[in-house]
């Protein structure tokens, strides 16, 4: 996965992704893309990394190693007794290296899926969790587009 990917390879990413608007969209090196992109309704690379994480993993797609690595706080004994475990929340393991144990499967899937709201956790299915998802990491992508 690509979760947590340093900076400037994410630049990369996001510097390929403009090229093909621009191909498509016939514009010069110059030109601004970010209309583009947002008209073709295409996130930007961060966002689409999120969005394959959490349609992979976090919506059971995932295979079975990796989605027994994710835990509910609702499953967890020491909270069965809290409010939080009526939630759809998962469990965020600590870990000790910032650098490698945040871009796990475990960490990286669970924070994204906590950041998300509950009417998107919540979808009765898979396309429609994917249509709620899309719609909100692309107002995220481009807050400032009017269609």
């Amino acid at each position: 996965m690509l979760a947590g990917i340093p900076t400037y390879l994410l630049n990369c990413l996001q510097s390929v992704l403009n090229a093909a608007a621009r191909s498509i969209a016939g514009l010069c090196r110059s030109d601004h893309v970010t209309d583009t992109l947002a008209s073709f309704h295409w996130l930007h690379a961060s966002e689409h990394i999120n969005f394959k994480l959490a349609v992979l993993a976090l919506h059971g797609t995932a295979p079975r190693y990796l989605s027994d690595l994710l835990r509910r706080v609702a499953d967890l004994p020491s909270r069965r007794r809290l409010r939080s475990a009526t939630s759809s929340q998962l469990d965020i393991r600590p870990s000790r290296l910032v650098t490698v144990g945040d871009r796990s499967f475990a960490s990286a899937g669970s924070k994204l899926w906590n950041s998300l709201p509950d009417d998107i956790t919540s979808a009765s299915s898979l396309s429609v969790f994917r249509k709620k998802l899309k719609t909100h990491l692309f107002w995220q992508s481009y807050p400032d587009v009017i269609f």
